[in-house]
């Protein structure tokens, strides 16, 4: 990797993770962040911090994007001093943001109108797979440019796989955050209902983290709950929103359970935890503690049982 200079732009959870990883590695990488206090670290730890997405670009031959939607990221990448005006004609764009199919491949017209080559790179994973390099990463985008970019994609993925042509993997990583969606709606209808009847909602919560109808994710997601901390957020509420709502405009295909299910984020978001974890569905309004001190990830993930303690190694998020 060492003859690929790389930029990196967006050092939120996830990408702070990838970020690190990349130094660990040895690649040349010069990195932005609009709250420039978030870009010091990886300028102690030895990337060059950059004072625009263009000059980011401008001495870069990859440009990796970790934004929170699309609003973001046209603002970094076609905004005045965005990605688009520093990089050179034949440099690449890898977007691991989640977008719409539709958005993507705009993305992919407007760039190759200016020589620049673009791959899509969807991730399945949470921020502790990212720093150990870990991740599963799905791409999508020319056969060509998806190879050029392989070897940068193998230093933070652990499983590295194309889809298809460019949308492919937008697609790919809302079907997977649609699931994760529904998934919590119905878990929450499911610990309500036995609430109502007299039941703890502690040992419901419990009992499913525990129970063969868990996965890592929703055992992850139970401790959370129990714990009553949705803050620092593994997946923000308001960006689940966003996802389902990226994904209902996608398709004419009726998706009745996730209409439903996007009632739940929206009533969320309407009481002002958009930037808790969406886990926050599962718990009563009165009983949230969104002002409660951070607790690392691997301690939320243990109020669950025996089925949350492999959360750090194995709970995806969106």
């Amino acid at each position: 990797m060492s003859e690929l200079r790389v930029a990196f732009i967006g050092l939120g959870g996830m990408g702070s993770g990838i970020a690190m990883r990349l130094l660990d590695a040895d690649v040349p990488l010069t990195v932005y962040n609009r709250t420039r206090a978030k870009a010091e670290p990886f300028g102690d730890a030895g990337a060059a911090v950059a004072d625009t997405p263009a000059k980011a670009a401008a001495v870069a031959d990859i440009v990796l994007l970790s934004l929170a939607d699309e609003d973001a990221l046209e603002e970094v990448v076609f905004g005045p001093d965005g990605v688009a005006a520093g990089l050179r004609p034949g440099g690449y764009v890898l977007d691991t943001s989640t977008a719409s199919p539709a958005f993507s491949r705009a993305m992919a017209t407007r760039l190759a109108a200016q020589e620049v080559r673009f791959v899509e790179a969807r991730l399945l994973g949470n921020p502790l797979h990212a720093r150990s390099g870990e991740l599963r990463v799905f791409t999508a985008g020319e056969d060509a440019d998806v190879a050029t970019v392989r070897p940068l994609l193998e230093v933070i993925g652990q499983e590295v796989r194309s889809l298809g042509p460019v949308g492919a993997a937008a697609t790919f990583k809302l079907a997977f955050n649609v699931l994760l969606g529904a998934q919590l709606a119905a878990m929450s209808e499911a610990v309500t209902y036995a609430q109502q009847a007299g039941l703890s909602r502690e040992i419901v919560l419990h009992a499913i983290g525990n129970s063969g109808l868990s996965s890592p994710v929703l055992a992850f997601r139970c401790g959370l709950a129990l714990q009553r901390r949705f803050d620092p957020p593994a997946f923000r509420t308001r960006l689940m929103r966003k996802d389902l709502r990226l994904a209902l405009e996608d398709t004419e295909h009726p998706m009745p359970v996730i209409e439903s299910a996007m009632a739940y984020f929206d009533d969320a978001v309407a009481a002002g935890w958009g930037d808790l974890d969406s886990a926050v569905v599962l718990q009563e309004p009165e009983a949230v503690q969104s002002v409660q001190p951070a607790q690392p990830v691997q301690a939320l993930a243990a109020g669950a049982g025996n089925g949350a303690v492999a959360a750090e190694q194995q709970a995806e998020v969106g």
